[in-house]
């Protein structure tokens, strides 16, 4: 990009401009920050939900394991779309626990002080961990529907009817 500065600032002498040290930074490989941000998410919510016996690293093969490593600059060998049937089910079962977690948590927590969920997460207002879980299958290859599925019938077993009816 062309950069227009005005005839005061050329003669300026000091440190390079935050804007030019900003063109000269390579350009980043978004599926992989993507891949980071996946990683990112589910450690979040690993944290939040306070899931028990859950291993971040098992989620990924050993092409997404390697991602990880190195420089978002470079371009790496990401997983492709053939994924193997043990690794979707490890990441079907995680996905399940993430809203069996998140209603359950919500439930217990109308029960017992009456609280609605932006209380109960002050810092996540607008966050709603089914539908968070629900995205995540997109890039985890998940069916989408079978976690919205898993969602309601969660609602409709805490006894949620008027939740899982919408």
């Amino acid at each position: 990009p062309v950069l227009d500065t005005e005839d005061a600032w050329v003669s300026v002498e000091g440190p390079v401009s935050i804007v030019e040290l900003a063109l000269e930074q390579k350009r980043i490989h978004y599926p992989l920050v993507e891949h980071q941000f996946v990683l990112c998410t589910i450690l979040y919510a690993i944290m939040r939900l306070s899931l028990k016996a859950v291993k971040p690293l098992s989620l990924f093969d050993s092409k997404g394991k390697n991602a990880f490593f190195k420089d978002l600059t470079s371009i790496q060998l990401l997983p492709s779309g053939d994924m193997d049937p043990n690794m979707l089910s490890i990441r079907q079962q995680f996905l399940l626990k993430v809203v069996s977690a998140a209603v359950q948590t919500l439930c217990s927590s109308q029960k017992d002080k009456e609280v609605s969920e932006e209380e109960y997460f002050p810092f996540e207002k607008g966050k709603n961990w089914p539908t968070l879980a629900a995205d995540l299958a997109q890039y985890l290859q998940v069916s989408e529907d079978l976690v919205r599925r898993h969602y309601v019938c969660e609602l409709y077993s805490y006894g949620m009817d008027h939740l899982g009816e919408e």
